[in-house]
């Protein structure tokens, strides 16, 4: 039994089974990285609009962040794939910042809802507009109290990545899906050492993330109990 274990780890660890399952690994960071920081761009407009005094913008942003949050992400991914010309990689990414710009709109509303009327009346005070209020005095405390539930968003949208794998997006779990298939991935213990692999890289990328997830909520208790 021991032997059949030593086969499996000679045959997983082989250089190019790596190899690939990296490329797998490089576009999984991809798409995730490109998928946050353009959600993170929307998702603002988005939370901002439905902070909006203006009726028609609010319920615009309103509409969209409602719609978007109650459908599964994989119906996005499989239409962006399959209704537009985009190849794989950037139908997966299109369809993460549609659906993940809807989370972070609902985080970015609950930061500034977070903050009190104070702030708002002492800066008008001092002659701010509404807009220089809001730039200069909400969102920047709204941004530091949703440092912690955006990164655990992001931790989400790495996991995410893995339903690009029904359009052929060779991201980390189809490249898995490939090597599995491949004629020298032949035992039961030959598929549970990839598959642990493959936990394992998944484990340590949303372990970084989630590290930096708990100081933010350190940092931020810290900051209350001050």
């Amino acid at each position: 039994m021991f032997d059949r274990w030593l086969h499996a780890f000679e045959v997983v660890f082989a250089p190019r089974i790596l190899a690939f399952l990296g490329q797998g690994v490089v576009n999984t960071l991809y798409i995730a990285a490109v998928s946050i920081l353009l959600s993170l761009v929307f998702g603002t407009i988005l939370g901002l609009m439905r902070n909006s005094k203006q009726r028609v913008i609010q319920i615009i942003a309103t509409l969209y962040i409602e719609i978007v949050r109650n459908i599964p992400l994989t119906l996005f991914i499989i239409s962006m794939r399959f209704m537009t010309k985009l190849p794989p990689l950037e139908s997966g990414i299109a369809a993460m910042t549609v659906f993940t710009s809807a989370i972070v709109a609902e985080i970015v509303r609950g930061g500034l809802n977070s903050i009190g009327k104070g702030q708002w009346e002492a800066a008008t005070s001092q002659g701010f507009s509404h807009t220089q209020t809001l730039w200069f005095v909400i969102i920047p405390q709204a941004l530091r109290r949703i440092r912690s539930p955006l990164i655990s968003q992001f931790v989400t949208t790495v996991k995410d990545t893995s339903f690009c794998a029904l359009v052929g997006t060779y991201e980390l779990s189809f490249t898995s899906k490939i090597v599995m298939a491949h004629r020298s991935i032949v035992t039961a213990e030959d598929i549970l050492t990839l598959y642990l692999l493959v936990a394992f890289i998944y484990y340590i990328i949303n372990r970084v993330f989630s590290g930096f997830a708990r100081r933010e909520r350190g940092d931020a208790m810290k900051g209350v109990v001050r």
